[in-house]
C-alpha cells in the first residue's frame, strides 16, 4: 500500500520560510527544499523568496530543466491544498505524479531571439566589410 502524503493548507506551508525549514509549493506538490538551498544553482535568495508560497509561476519562468524535475521528486513531501478563497491547485493523491515537462513552444522561444541576433549580426558584418 502506498504510504499517504500530508495535506498542506496555505497557513502550514507559509509556516516554512527560513533556510532551516523551507518549503515551496509547485503544481499543487509540496517539497522540502531546505537540505537543497545551498546547492540550488540559481542561489539561496531564489528560494528564500518563494519560501512558504506557491512557486508555480516562478518555477515556470525560469524553465527548469529535466534534472531540475529529477531532483524534486526527492524532496516531495505533500500535496498542496489551497485555501482560504484561492483555488485549489490539486485533489489529494497518494502518490506522487510527474511534473510535466517544459512547454517545446516556451524553449522554442529562446532559438528566435538566437536566431534574430544572427541576423542582425551578419547585416551589421556585411556593412562593415562591403
Amino acid at each position: 500500500m502506498a504510504a499517504v502524503k500530508k495535506i498542506f493548507t496555505t497557513t502550514e506551508l507559509a509556516q516554512h520560510t527560513h533556510k532551516d525549514s523551507l518549503y515551496v509549493a509547485i503544481h499543487g506538490k509540496v517539497y522540502d527544499c531546505s537540505g537543497f538551498i545551498d546547492e540550488h544553482p540559481g542561489g539561496e535568495e531564489v528560494l528564500l523568496d518563494e519560501a512558504g508560497k506557491d512557486a508555480t509561476e516562478s518555477f515556470e519562468d525560469v524553465g527548469h530543466s529535466d534534472e531540475a524535475r529529477d531532483i524534486m521528486s526527492k524532496l516531495y513531501v505533500g500535496e498542496y491544498q489551497a485555501g482560504s478563497g484561492e483555488k485549489a491547485k490539486s485533489t489529494y493523491a497518494s502518490t506522487p505524479k510527474p511534473i510535466p515537462a517544459a512547454d517545446p513552444v516556451e524553449s522554442g522561444s529562446k532559438l528566435q531571439y538566437v536566431i534574430a541576433l544572427a541576423i542582425v549580426a551578419g547585416a551589421v558584418l556585411w556593412k562593415v566589410i562591403r
